[in-house]
């Protein structure tokens, strides 16, 4: 059952330490390489994100041959006495899970049907499912071509060590791919088209790779990796700067503030730690001491109006957000993913931001806040369109709107469940709405 939850934050003074759980976007690939390397590779700081949590469940279902979910067949291959029964996987909304089982799921024997939540189904999945057929990847539509669910035959005799996929679309395609590439018996050549987006988040995967033994070249628009096995090591998940980006933002809309964030480092593999610079425009300075990082607010005027976020798109509603509160009228590139996640997030964020009088305006892939008709309402009610970070970027409007409903409050376990505790521990009030009998 859905249930909504009301903030207050009397104080706009913030000083604790929170503790932050280990990154989904990490974490999810160092699952992925532990199971495709049997057994060599260990990771420690596992996190307590839904998403992982399920990730980490399925592989490791699959990985001991213990099977609890539903046998069924594809939709468009119905049983019969010799037909070979798929084990349903079903990864809710989990859209990260569903990239890296596909590529995944089409390496290991065995025969799946991958399916998720209705929104799921509405996600496109047709450029990844054609990459690995290319490569000779056994993968139909159980329903509607070119979304999940998918019918997936393990085990295929790869016909072909090269493939070419789009730039511009979400790296976690590329990344799936990357991630089986060194058990590929001809390896990988992967020939990105065009321009690359979210690139931090390739290189975040070959790093991890590498950590794990795997070496690749990358040429031009092209990455290789050879067929080659993985070493024995542990991979340590670093605490989530995504997660961190909503303290930013708590920083960003206070009086005064001083975090201390335990764990995170200057040097990250994770892109969104680019809100350490995005924040400084802010007052927001960042100094790595004591094992982490901390934050402090300081009298600064506005200025940056241009904001580029095509190498860190999860950190948009939060950035958007806090300029809006702040009546700063900035202007965003590099959204073009934003309408394909969770939800249509642009759609989403206009929505809600219009509650406030804000318009998020866009005009051939750009987008500029209009505040000029912003008002601070008394009480505000936000939707979150079931996506959790929907919620954690407008929880920080707390420290502005005087009453802040969040409705479905609980989808923030898919990412950072711990996020309302957190939230009490920096002084924020949280109750849940009153309902007449």
């Amino acid at each position: 059952m859905k249930q909504n939850i009301i903030l207050h934050k009397n104080s706009k003074t913030v000083n604790t330490t929170i503790q932050l759980t280990g990154s989904k976007s990490e974490c999810n690939r160092a699952l992925v390489i532990e199971a495709l390397s049997q057994g060599r590779v260990k990771v420690t700081n596992v996190s307590d994100a839904a998403d992982a949590v399920l990730l980490a469940n399925i592989l490791r279902n699959q990985e001991s041959g213990v099977r609890n979910q539903e046998v069924v067949t594809a939709a468009d291959e119905p049983a019969t006495e010799n037909s070979q029964l798929a084990t349903e996987v079903n990864i809710g909304p989990a859209g990260t899970a569903m990239r890296f089982l596909t590529a995944y799921f089409s390496l290991e024997p065995g025969e799946v049907l991958l399916t998720g939540s209705e929104r799921m189904k509405q996600r496109p999945i047709g450029i990844l499912v054609d990459a690995l057929r290319t490569l000779g990847a056994d993968i139909t539509y159980a329903e509607q071509e070119g979304y999940p669910p998918l019918h997936i035959k393990g085990g295929f005799e790869q016909r072909t060590d090269t493939v070419s996929i789009k730039g511009n679309i979400s790296s976690q395609y590329i990344t799936a791919l990357l991630l089986i590439a060194a058990r590929l018996p001809q390896g990988l050549k992967l020939e990105i088209e065009g321009e690359l987006t979210s690139r931090p988040y390739v290189e975040m995967t070959l790093s991890m790779l590498q950590q794990a033994g795997i070496q690749h070249e990358w040429e031009g628009n092209t990455i290789s990796i050879g067929n080659q096995p993985f070493s024995e090591t542990s991979i340590w998940v670093e605490p989530d700067w995504s997660a961190a980006s909503y303290w930013y933002a708590i920083a960003a809309l206070s009086d005064e503030a001083e975090l201390f964030l335990p764990g995170l480092t200057a040097y990250s593999l994770q892109g969104d730690s680019v809100i350490t610079e995005i924040m400084a425009n802010f007052g927001i300075t960042s100094q790595f001491k004591d094992g982490g990082v901390y934050l402090k607010k300081e009298p600064k005027a506005l200025g940056r109006k241009d904001f580029n976020l095509i190498k860190c798109p999860d950190l948009a509603q939060t950035v958007i957000v806090v300029c809006a509160a702040l009546g700063h009228e900035a202007t965003f590139t590099g959204l073009e993913t934003l309408k394909i996640k969770e939800t249509d997030r642009i759609a989403a964020l206009q929505n809600e931001l219009g509650k406030m009088g804000v318009k998020l305006v866009e005009k051939d892939e750009v987008y500029t806040l209009d505040c000029s008709g912003k008002f601070i309402p008394e009480k505000m009610t936000i939707a979150t369109y079931d996506d959790h970070r929907m919620a954690m970027a407008f929880a920080p409007l707390a420290l502005v709107i005087p009453e802040l409903e969040i409705e479905d409050y609980m989808v923030v376990e898919k990412s950072y469940p711990a996020y309302w505790d957190d939230l009490q521990k920096a002084g924020f009030s949280l109750s849940q709405p009153f309902t007449k009998a």
